[in-house]
């Protein structure tokens, strides 16, 4: 790989924090209470290394501790490593303390000006910027007055809009895509994806696996402080997904056991039995296609056109409709359904959800069916796959269906591209 290349190497990597029992920190309580400043060292980091390239959208994956939010800190510097190297090639703009620079006596106005210099635009820079960052934070009302005056989802909005429009080489986020209402956040999420068409290098930390999915060309799997899975989102979220599944079954058994044994009464022991030959394990069916916490499942799906009747083939421009059914055996509040559709390369070509739609929130009902109308698909000719899902509102995965259905496109026009496709869902 050639070093130009090379938008950020990571080398190395260690990072530890010292964890304090009970500290005191006055002078008083130094001298007296010495033995209450013993603390434990705790490593997050273990050595991590990777390179994103320039342009390259990649996201940082795992459970809550597992040190991906330390290493977005590391490429920013708000913190610095014990050991190896962070190499930056660029201006950084970070989206991960928002508004951290600004001061509530000052306007809106004036802390747009503070804020982006941080980042590392000139004054002229920002006078060219300045009207653009408040169109886009949609407080214009309001930008005169002082921030210690504004709500907290007015705050966020504007500290979102100037580290947006910073036009940094290198783009730093960590779950900051709940700002504001819906709507904003669809415009986020839009702005993001104009971004990385761009060619700005992303860096995102998040547990919404669609979003990054949408987003991403390479997830990276950090668990306990190491690397432990990176390459195509797709393949990563679902071996993750597969993992926190299978910790929380374990967890449930373990906890299920527990009560059980403090409820049972104790009895006479009885002698030892003769050790019986081990069972050879049954085969179990390979469902590395479906992952979720099954609190619902799909059962069927279709591909129609307009008029409801099932078809595989279609002509470029052809409305398509996917149908499914699903059943709930468990509770599924704030629900979204989902879909994306992919080529024979893995390559999304589009996707979308019920929350990126601005649908009102719903809870699943027992039995019912999904019917989402894809109006004038214009695909390259070729075989596309249909990935559904239902999550929860968290995000966790309730039913994610890979390659659910497939299509295939036909059409005498060779130079087609691939364009936003209208869709309409029915719930």
């Amino acid at each position: 790989m050639i070093q130009n290349d090379i938008a950020i190497s990571v080398r190395d990597v260690q990072k530890s924090f010292k964890l304090f029992y009970d500290r005191g920190y006055s002078l008083k309580e130094a001298l007296l209470f010495s033995k209450r400043r013993r603390y434990e060292r705790h490593q997050v980091l273990k050595g991590i290394s990777f390179d994103v390239k320039r342009g390259e959208a990649v996201a940082l994956i795992g459970h809550n501790g597992c040190g991906k939010s330390t290493m977005l800190k590391l490429l920013t510097r708000i913190m610095y490593p014990d050991s190896g190297t962070v190499t930056m090639n660029g201006r950084v703009s970070s989206l991960i303390e928002l508004g951290a620079g600004f001061h509530p006596d000052m306007s809106g106005r004036e802390n747009i000006y503070t804020n982006a210099a941080i980042f590392g635009l000139s004054r002229k820079e920002i006078d060219n910027r300045i009207q653009k960052i408040i169109d886009f934070s949609e407080i214009e009302e309001f930008i005169d007055n002082p921030v210690r005056t504004y709500s907290s989802g007015m705050y966020m909005r504007l500290a979102f809009s100037v580290a947006i429009n910073v036009d940094a080489d290198i783009l730093l986020i960590d779950e900051i895509l709940a700002v504001g209402d819906v709507t904003f956040q669809r415009k986020c999420f839009n702005r993001l994806k104009e971004i990385k068409a761009k060619g700005t290098t992303i860096v995102i930390v998040s547990h919404s696996l669609s979003m990054i999915e949408q987003i991403c060309d390479r997830s990276i799997w950090i668990h306990e402080g190491v690397i432990k899975e990176e390459g195509r989102p797709k393949q990563v979220h679902m071996d993750y997904c597969d993992y926190m599944i299978q910790k929380q079954q374990d967890k449930d058994t373990s906890a299920s056991a527990k009560a059980a044994g403090a409820d049972k009464p104790t009895e006479t022991p009885k002698p030892a039995e003769a050790p019986k030959p081990a069972e050879t394990p049954k085969p179990q069916p390979d469902n590395k296609k479906r992952w979720g916490n099954h609190n619902a499942e799909i059962t069927s799906v279709t591909v129609s056109d307009e008029k409801n009747e099932v078809r595989r083939v279609f002509r470029t421009g052809s409305d398509i409709v996917i149908h499914f059914d699903y059943t709930r055996s468990g509770q599924v509040p704030d629900a979204v359904f989902g879909i994306g559709i992919f080529n024979r390369d893995g390559v999304q070509c589009y996707g979308t959800n019920t929350r990126i739609d601005d649908i009102p929130a719903f809870s699943l009902k027992e039995n019912a069916s999904v019917r989402v109308l894809l109006k004038n698909v214009s695909l390259l000719p070729g075989e596309y796959l249909v990935d559904i899902a239902i999550e929860s509102g968290d995000g966790i995965p309730v039913d994610y269906y890979r390659e659910a259905c497939s299509f295939e496109m036909a059409s005498s026009v060779n130079d087609v591209g691939i364009s936003r496709i209208e869709h309409q869902w029915t719930i």
